[in-house]
C-alpha cells in the first residue's frame, strides 16, 4: 500500500494560473488577469506619453445584484479611458465584464468553434480600456498600483504588472556568459 502525503507544509498547496495577469477581489467582484498588454501596434506605446491597454476580467460573484465599473484610476498614466458606449461597464449577476484587445488567433480558433459547434459562447465583445499619457514607471516586469471603483463593490486596489511581449531584448555585457560557457549538467 502507498498514499501521497505532502505534509503540512507544501509546495504545491497553493498553485495559481499561470497568466500573465494579477488578481484581486473586493465585495462581490473579482478581478482576474489585470495587465498592461504589451503593445503590438504602432497606435500603442508603453513609452513615456504614450496609450497602453488594460486588460482585465471583472467578475460579479453577486447572484442576484449588477455591478457597475465606474471608474480605473492610476497615477502611472494622466487619464483611464473606459469604452466608448454607455452601459458597457455594467456586470450583471453571474457574469462577467472583460477588457483588451481581441487577439487575432483568438478570434480565427473562436470563429472555427463557432462553425463546429453553434452553442459555443466566444467573448467577442472586449471593452477598451486606455491608459492615456503614461509615465515612465510604465516598463515591462515592473508593477504599479490602479484603482478600479465600482458602483455597489466600491474600490479595488491591484498591482499592474506590464507585458514584456513576445520577444524582448537581451542586454549582454562582459558578465553574460559566452556560447564557450559549458552547463553542469
Amino acid at each position: 500500500m502507498s498514499a501521497c502525503s505532502a505534509g503540512q507544509i507544501t509546495q504545491t498547496s497553493s498553485q495559481v494560473a499561470a497568466i500573465n495577469g494579477n488578481s484581486a477581489d473586493g465585495g462581490s467582484i473579482a478581478l482576474r488577469n489585470v495587465h498592461v498588454v504589451f503593445p503590438n501596434s504602432e497606435e500603442y506605446s508603453i513609452e513615456p506619453g504614450g496609450t497602453a491597454v488594460l486588460a482585465f476580467t471583472a467578475v460579479n460573484l453577486n447572484e442576484s445584484v449588477a455591478d457597475t465599473l465606474t471608474a480605473i484610476t492610476t497615477d502611472f498614466a494622466e487619464s483611464v479611458t473606459i469604452g466608448t458606449a454607455t452601459g458597457d461597464q455594467e456586470i450583471a449577476p453571474q457574469t462577467s465584464l472583460a477588457a483588451g484587445l481581441p487577439a487575432q488567433d483568438f478570434a480565427e480558433s473562436a470563429e472555427a468553434r463557432t462553425q463546429s459547434d453553434e452553442s459555443a459562447d466566444a467573448p467577442t465583445d472586449l471593452l477598451l480600456v486606455t491608459l492615456d499619457d503614461l509615465n515612465e514607471g510604465v516598463r515591462p516586469g515592473l508593477t504599479f498600483p490602479a484603482t478600479f471603483t465600482f458602483e455597489k463593490a466600491g474600490d479595488i486596489t491591484v498591482s499592474v504588472p506590464v507585458d514584456a511581449g513576445p520577444l524582448t531584448e537581451r542586454e549582454v555585457s562582459d558578465r553574460s556568459p559566452g556560447s564557450e560557457a559549458g552547463g553542469g549538467h
